[in-house]
């Protein structure tokens, strides 16, 4: 419920003061200024002369900013002629092979979203550049309002609205600074409305444009960039590391820019939005969270304040504030799926077969990835693999695993989707396995997740992989609400991930998970913010199962089994490609995450045991998650390894959580050549130590376990080697660490629980 507000006169300017009930409102509102103080994080936002500028960022009164910024910048044109921009009809615009695009240094080039080519005869004029601290000759400045919109959760609001007489008039732009009870974060976002006559189109638009301090100068992403998509999230800290601000995107895929400078906005290539008469466009907001402390040198790495924010509070703050659906889901792990080394060429016999060695090892999720559908398209079984698909899945769900299914978003002419939905396809026509892609952007994302609560229903599938490309290629036809390709690119993106909400609003126990090539391409974007809102689960690229040897092709005969060392050392390094993945996404909540993945296959011994071993602990920086590879290679031994440790790790989350759980700080980064560990964690320092040896380094070391309490008291179990290496006060945790011995490639899970 809202709290009231006392509405006071303030030299002249009516502001929202906070009742006695809301005591703690951290905005000072005048004249000319107002302050917003978020614990250590303060913001000063000058609003002379009808301006608004930030002139002061500080972290515990250390200042971050070069200079005054320009606060929020755009591009604003009209149409000529003053009509909505034409579309394509259906057989208009071609089309686009997606398979064609595949690889690096082959996705689609921003270029290409030219609409001309495509017979659109719209001109876009007048183009008129918008900067916050530049406005008070074109815009009028309202009241600032100051507003509780939830518990604990306060709202600033201010707004300008163009003047009758200029170019701009019937434009109204509000920005919005949000803060957290408790929390060093201020959060931003904007709304443009259009309330004139004109169409207009916004580009450019950088919704926090500052530049920070050439002494703010150390850059860490904080999950990767890649494939045309840049990192949701980057610290940006002091050349000492003792303060900075950990700047946070919430724009999907590559739709979003974090600049060196920290500006902070949608990416200039890839963005625009039309405004007809009437409408209103909302940004996704983004945020500057604050850090500071010591830099601590430990016996075996450095620990920074950003780091030891990045595994604590932020995490918290994350799942509070901004929204983890995973964390609402149990952790299913671990899982396997079907594709590494069957592909496409599933059937009644092999899944059987694959279930039932899958439950002896110990698997609790059974993912059935592409090849259970009609031609490899929409949701209806191939009947000729699966005569009847209901007792397949039963019989899977029998073994005691829970059931995945793999879909997409094409279908052919003779799927249900585009007999409900005929005028729902993409223009250009983007095609795949003779099928076409659906635009998310149409109603038709309601039919989808329909679709999907109806496969939960009718088979039991308590998991959905969402895969293929089709939004990055844009959306041009006449009826869907597109008015350019580049606008598509953020509808097609913002309706998928509606298309996820209303899955989970329809079946709130199903585990929704989004493929890199769903979010944007193949290999595609990196995991963001954005994701986790709205899917449980994402599935990182680039996809990698390394160990694998490929099955026959109908009528090859005399395949090479494959060289068992060689086999072996691709085995070894895809553990060590797990843990850099893994890593490099580390302001995100890893254990939503899925890497493809740990191959379970054997040939002539390429897959020991202490490989195994290797592959769940790689696996642990999250949860353990994706195993694939054909499971009749395993002997009987191997099943008994994995099912013997699976249940070990599974144990130690049902004890302590350990999948929700990740510290980094303190120690080294992950390797291949020496020791490196992190922690799996509770809040009472309880959990997993996994610690793993490369090709180098000493035989023996000492394990410093930065994240324990100090004043708590430890008793520490080898779980691999079951063995019990002693009581330790924290304070020795932290300080000497427990001595542990490791032949190289070695590994270790050490259990932490209290000390009697």
């Amino acid at each position: 419920m809202k709290r009231p507000l006392l509405l006071l006169l303030v030299s002249g300017m009516l502001v929202c003061v906070p009742t006695r009930m809301e005591a703690a409102q951290p905005f000072e509102v005048s004249e000319h200024q107002v302050r917003i103080s978020a614990g250590v994080l303060e913001r000063v936002i000058d609003l002379a002369n009808g301006n608004l500028s930030t002139t002061h960022l500080r972290v515990e009164g250390r200042e971050l900013l070069a200079g005054p910024a320009l606060e929020l910048s755009l591009t604003v044109t009209r149409t000529e002629p003053n009509t909505r921009p034409k579309g394509l009809k259906p057989g208009e615009g071609g089309s686009i092979d997606s398979v064609k695009t595949f690889s690096p240094g082959r996705h689609v080039n921003p270029g290409t979203y030219d609409d001309a080519t495509l017979g659109q005869t719209t001109r876009w004029v007048g183009p008129i550049r918008i900067r916050a601290s530049q406005w008070a000759d074109t815009f009028t400045f309202a009241t600032p309002e100051v507003s509780a919109p939830a518990p604990g959760v306060s709202r600033l609001t201010l707004r300008a609205v163009a003047r009758k007489e200029s170019a701009l008039d019937g434009l109204t732009v509000t920005v919005v600074y949000e803060v957290y009870r408790g929390e060093p974060v201020i959060r931003k976002w904007v709304e443009i409305a259009n309330e004139g006559s004109a169409w207009r189109k916004i580009e450019q638009l950088t919704i926090d444009d500052f530049a920070l301090a050439p002494s703010i100068s150390e850059q860490v992403p904080l999950t990767p960039a890649g494939y045309g998509a840049q990192p949701s999230m980057i610290g940006f800290s002091s050349s000492d590391g003792t303060f900075g601000v950990i700047a946070a995107s919430e724009i999907p895929s590559a739709l979003r820019a974090i600049a060196d400078t920290g500006a902070m906005g949608y990416h200039s290539a890839m963005f625009e939005w039309v405004l007809a008469p009437g409408e209103r466009f909302i940004s996704e907001p983004m945020f500057l969270y604050a850090f500071s402390g010591p830099v601590e040198q430990t016996i075996s790495g450095r620990s920074t304040p950003l780091d030891r924010t990045v595994e604590g509070s932020f995490q918290r703050f994350l799942s509070r504030h901004i929204g983890v659906v995973g964390e609402r889901l149990p952790c299913d792990a671990p899982q396997w799926l079907t594709w590494a080394n069957f592909g496409p060429a599933l059937n009644d016999a092999m899944i059987r077969q694959q279930a039932d060695l899958a439950a002896r090892a110990g698997f609790v999720q059974f993912l059935m990835d592409d090849g259970w559908q009609r031609d490899r398209l929409g949701t209806e079984p191939d009947r000729a693999k699966f005569p009847d698909f209901a007792a397949t899945t039963d019989y899977i769900r029998s073994r005691g695993l829970k059931l995945g299914l793999w879909l997409s978003c094409f279908r052919d002419a003779n799927s249900p989707d585009l007999k409900a939905w005929p005028e729902a396809r993409s223009l250009p026509v983007v095609t795949r396995l003779g099928g076409n892609a659906m635009s998310f952007t149409t109603p038709w994302r309601e039919f989808y997740a329909q679709d999907l609560a109806r496969l939960h229903q009718r088979y039991g599938a308590a998991y959905f992989k969402q895969d293929f490309s089709n939004i990055l290629y844009g959306d041009l036809a006449d009826n869907h609400p597109n008015r350019t390709r580049k606008e598509s690119l953020l509808r097609g993106l913002r309706g998928l991930l509606e298309a996820q909400d209303r899955l989970r609003a329809l079946a709130p126990d199903v585990m929704n998970e989004m493929t890199h090539e769903i979010y944007w391409d193949t290999p595609g974007a990196p995991c963001d913010l954005a994701a986790l809102k709205h899917a449980a689960r994402y599935h990182v690229s680039p996809n990698a199962c390394r160990g694998i040897v490929p099955r026959p092709r109908p009528g090859q005969t005399n395949v090479p089994a494959g060289d068992s060392q060689k086999l072996r050392a691709e085995l070894i390094g895809a553990c060590y490609q797990a843990r850099q993945i893994f890593y490099s996404h580390r302001g995100l909540p890893l254990y939503c995450l899925e890497f493809y993945g740990a191959a379970t296959e054997d040939h002539e011994g390429s897959l020991t045991p202490e490989v195994q071993d290797r592959q769940v602990v790689s696996w642990l920086l999250g949860a353990p998650l994706v195993f694939s590879g054909d499971l009749s290679t395993l002997s009987a031994a191997h099943l008994v390894h994995y099912q013997k440790r699976f249940a070990l790790v599974n144990r130690l989350h049902q004890s302590w959580d350990i999948y929700r759980h990740f510290q980094f700080s303190g120690v080294p980064a992950p390797n291949d050549d020496n020791w490196h560990w992190w922690g799996k964690l509770n809040d009472d320092g309880c959990g997993a130590v996994v610690v793993v040896r490369g090709s180098g380094g000493a035989d023996r070391r000492a394990i410093n376990v930065p994240w324990v309490k100090a004043d708590r008291s430890y008793a520490v179990v080898a779980s691999l080697g079951e063995r019990r290496l002693g009581d330790f006060t924290g304070r020795q945790l932290q300080s000497a660490g427990v001595e542990l011995t490791l032949p190289v490639y070695g590994q270790e899970i050490l259990e932490l629980t209290p000390s009697e």
